[in-house]
C-alpha cells in the first residue's frame, strides 16, 4: 500500500474529472416523478437525518450521519457503467438507437454494523463509538426487446463482492442494536427506494435518453441485521431460521428437509396478528402462531444465507466439535469448565504449532477458512485417541469441503457443477453423521447457520442462481476502507497475544 502518503483528498479539492464520479453530477428525471422526493438532481452529500420530520417534542437523534440521496447515487453508478452498457448492447448485436426503454437494473443492498470506530489517541478511556454502513451494488443490467419474452443481460457485475463495486449510500455513527435511531435514519432511504420501484429513471446513456426500472434485493445483511429489519426475535430465539418457521428442536431432529416460507409481506401480516391478537390467545400460543415475529418489519430483505457468516458460524461449530473430540465428550456427561479449558488450550497449541493458526478472540473469516480444511482436521486428529472417531471427523470435514464451494462461489453452476448436483446428497450424509456419531452435540439443538447450510442452500441457489454473489462481503471489505479513512486501525494490535 501507499504508506504515509494521503491519497484521499477532501471533497473541495477534487478535480472535475473526480467530481464526475460522485453522485450529484449527472442530470436525470423520473417518470412519473418520485413521490415525496425533490426533483433536483444536483444533490451531493446530504445530512443523514434530512427527510426526517421533526416535531417540537421530538428529540433529534443523537448521531452524526451522512448519505447520498438514493436515486442520485444510482444515477452516478449507472453513468459509471455507461461504457459497459453500450458495449453489452453491441456484443449482443442490438442497435443502440432502438434500445431506449425496457432496461432493468438489479441492485444488491448491504448493511452492516461495525464495532469500535473511536479515534485512536494513545490512551484514555475507550469511548464506545459504533457505525453502520449501508451500501449497494449494481448486479446486472438487462433489456427486454420487442417480441422477446426473456430479458437479455447486457451487463453482469464480474466481482460482486469487491469493495470496488460496492457503493456507499449512507454512513452513520449508530449502534446497530439501537433500533430506533437506525430505523429513523434509514426511514428516508426506505421511502426513496419504495418510490423508485413505482417509477422509471430517464437518463442519458451513450448520448440517448433511455429508461430504466429497478429491482432491489436486500441480501447483504448478516442474520442479526435481517432479524432486526424483519421484526424477528434475536438469533438466540427458538425460531432458529430467517427463511423457514422451524424451531431449534425441529431443526435438530430433521436437519435437511425444510423449505423457504418466510417473506417480508408475511412478516408484516404476522406482526399485525401479533399486535391485535385476533383469537385472544395466550402469549405462548400467539408467539407460536406468528413464529417469533414480534416487531414491525421495517425494511424488506430477501431471505437468503449470508455466505461469509455461514463460514464463520460453521467454523466455530467445528472448533467446538474438535474441542469435544479431544476430550472424548461422547462417552461422558457434563465435563467441568477446567477440563474444557484444558482441551481448548491443547487444541489452540496444536493449531498454532502445526498450522501457524494464532488463537483469535472472535472467529473471523480468515481463521474460519484455514480451519475448515482437510489439513486442519488431520492435525486435530493427532489429538483424538480413537481411530473410529478420527475417521468420523475426517468424513465430516470431507463432506463439508465438498459442500462449501456451492454456497461460496459466485456462479456454482459454472464453477462447481458436480458439487452442486451432489449437494443435497452430501448434506443428507452430513446430517446423518451429526445425528448419530455426534449426537451429543445435536440433541435438541443446532446452530442457526448450520441449519441453513444443511436445509436451504439448494433452494436459494435454484431461486437466485448463487449465494456467494449476493453475500455481504463487498460491504465488509468497504468497512476496511472506512477505518482507513478515519486513520483508524482498530482490531489489529492487542489481539490475544497473551498465552
Amino acid at each position: 500500500g501507499t504508506s504515509g502518503r494521503q491519497i484521499f483528498q477532501p471533497l473541495h479539492t477534487l478535480r472535475n474529472a473526480e467530481k464526475e464520479l460522485l453522485p450529484g453530477y449527472h442530470q436525470f428525471g423520473w417518470q412519473p416523478a418520485l413521490k415525496n422526493v425533490s426533483s433536483s438532481w444536483d444533490v451531493g452529500i446530504i445530512d443523514g437525518l434530512s427527510g426526517w420530520t421533526t416535531f417540537v417534542e421530538d428529540v433529534p437523534a443523537d448521531t452524526i450521519s451522512r448519505r447520498f440521496r438514493y436515486d442520485v447515487a444510482l444515477v452516478s453508478a449507472l453513468k459509471d457503467l455507461e461504457e459497459d452498457i453500450m458495449e453489452g448492447l453491441r456484443e449482443r448485436g442490438l442497435d443502440d438507437s432502438i434500445c431506449t426503454s425496457g432496461f432493468t437494473v438489479v441492485v444488491k443492498e448491504s448493511c452492516d454494523g461495525m464495532g469500535d470506530v473511536s479515534e485512536k489517541h494513545g490512551n484514555g478511556p475507550a469511548v464506545p463509538e459504533k457505525a453502520v454502513r449501508f451500501s449497494f451494488t449494481i448486479m446486472s443490467v438487462s433489456i427486454r426487446v420487442e417480441g422477446e419474452d426473456d430479458g437479455i443481460t447486457i451487463f453482469q457485475e464480474p466481482k460482486p463482492n469487491s469493495e470496488l463495486s460496492c457503493r456507499p449510500l449512507c454512513l452513520m455513527f449508530v449502534d446497530e442494536s439501537d433500533h430506533e435511531t437506525l430505523t429513523a435514519i434509514l426511514g428516508p432511504v426506505v421511502a426513496e427506494r419504495k418510490a423508485m420501484m413505482e417509477s422509471r429513471l430517464i437518463i442519458s446513456v451513450g448520448g440517448l435518453l433511455r429508461s430504466f426500472r429497478f429491482f432491489f434485493r436486500g441480501t447483504g445483511y448478516d442474520e442479526k441485521m435481517v432479524r432486526e429489519m424483519e421484526g424477528l426475535e434475536a438469533s438466540g430465539s427458538t425460531y432458529v431460521c430467517t427463511l423457514c418457521d422451524s424451531t431449534r428442536a425441529e431443526a435438530s431432529q430433521n436437519m435437511v428437509l425444510h423449505s423457504i416460507t418466510r417473506s417480508h409481506d408475511e412478516n408484516l401480516e404476522r406482526y399485525e396478528i401479533w399486535r391485535k391478537n385476533p383469537f385472544s390467545e395466550s402469549a405462548d400460543e400467539l408467539r407460536d402462531r406468528v413464529k417469533g415475529v414480534s416487531a414491525k418489519p421495517f425494511m424488506e430483505t430477501l431471505p437468503t444465507l449470508d455466505a461469509l457468516h455461514c463460514d464463520i458460524g460453521n467454523a466455530t461449530e467445528f472448533y467446538k466439535i474438535f474441542q469435544d473430540e479431544i476430550g472424548e465428550v461422547y462417552q461422558r456427561s457434563n465435563p467441568s469448565r477446567e477440563e474444557r479449558r484444558r482441551w481448548r488450550s491443547t487444541l489452540d497449541k496444536q493449531l498454532r504449532n502445526k498450522l501457524k493458526l494464532k488463537p483469535v478472540m472472535r472467529m473471523n473469516g480468515n481463521y474460519a477458512r484455514r480451519l475448515m480444511t482437510r489439513e486442519a482436521v488431520e492435525v486435530v486428529c493427532e489429538l483424538v485417541p480413537s481411530e473410529e472417531r478420527r475417521e468420523a471427523l475426517k468424513r465430516l470435514m470431507d463432506l463439508y469441503v465438498q459442500m462449501k464451494p456451492v454456497w461460496r462461489s459466485t456462479c456454482p453452476s459454472r464453477d462447481c457443477p458436480d458439487q452442486l448436483c451432489r449437494y443435497s446428497y452430501n448434506s443428507q450424509q452430513f446430517a446423518d453423521l451429526l445425528s448419530t456419531t455426534f449426537k451429543y452435540r445435536y440433541d435438541g439443538k443446532i446452530t442457526n447457520y448450520l441449519h441453513k447450510t444443511l436445509a436451504h442452500v439448494p433452494e436459494i441457489i435454484e431461486r437466485d442462481g448463487s449465494i456467494g454473489a449476493w453475500a455481504s462481503e463487498g460491504n465488509e471489505s468497504g468497512n476496511k476502507l472506512f477505518r482507513r479513512f478515519r486513520k483508524m486501525n482498530a482490531r489489529q494490535s492487542k489481539t490475544f497475544e497473551l498465552e
